[in-house]
């Protein structure tokens, strides 16, 4: 009964006449939950790899056992292998390769491209960014309206691609061609388009249909990546 009588006579008038007010505290309130949940609780997450990877990366060492050591990569300091049959090759700084990048949102590679190679067409599930160091390359990226975006990059040049989108580098000039890329993303994936589509048991027929290739071609790329039927 009193419940009633401070509803009627108190808090309905005060809930009306700051009903603006209230709904801007609740949606303000949405936007800062997931903000406030996505903050790191802690300094660092350097990879455990005893334990399955998760949708938010791997489980953390134990900080009392982290030297400096587990925050330095020295795998770029090298020229990759440069192999057949794009003529490129690289190393990444991942968070399999460098664990101290775990859940921190970033990583780093190196492309040594031959000449006359090139990186493939293929696409990440991470924004990406291109740092020209030596050589000319050309670089660019297809959006979904299939507009193509590319540039000859030269010495100091950097060039963006989104994620997801299709895109490639390719050494256009007369000496081999090195390059620097940063991902946001301590695992960014990394899907080419040929090798996708030849290097599994997808029957010739059908990959003939999705892309116009004829039977010779479809066969040809099997053989370079290992696919059947």
């Amino acid at each position: 009964m009193l419940y009633t009588k401070l509803r009627k006579h108190i808090l309905h008038p005060y809930i009306s006449q700051n009903m603006d007010a209230l709904k801007v505290i609740f949606l303000f309130s949405l936007l800062v939950i997931p903000l406030s949940s996505a903050t790191l609780v802690v300094d660092y997450c350097v990879a455990d790899f005893n334990y399955p990877v998760g949708p938010a990366g791997y489980p953390c060492k134990n900080p009392a056992t982290l030297t400096a050591d587990d925050f330095v990569f020295s795998g770029l300091g090298v020229a990759g292998n440069i192999t057949p049959p794009f003529n490129v090759g690289g190393a990444f700084a991942i968070d399999l390769t460098f664990p101290a990048l775990n859940g921190l949102g970033l990583s780093i590679g190196r492309l040594d491209i031959g000449v006359g190679g090139a990186v493939p067409i293929h696409s990440h599930r991470a924004s990406e960014v291109i740092l020209a160091v030596e050589g000319t390359i050309v670089a660019g990226f297809i959006d979904t309206n299939n507009t193509a975006f590319y540039k000859t990059l030269k010495k100091g040049d950097i060039m963006i691609f989104p994620p997801m989108l299709l895109h490639f580098q390719v050494n256009v000039g007369k000496s081999p061609a090195l390059a620097y890329v940063t991902l946001n993303s301590a695992s960014p994936g990394f899907q080419i388009t040929t090798t996708s589509l030849a290097a599994n048991d997808i029957p010739t027929d059908l990959i003939k249909k999705m892309t116009l290739l004829d039977t010779t071609q479809v066969k040809k790329l099997k053989r370079i990546f290992g696919g059947t039927n």
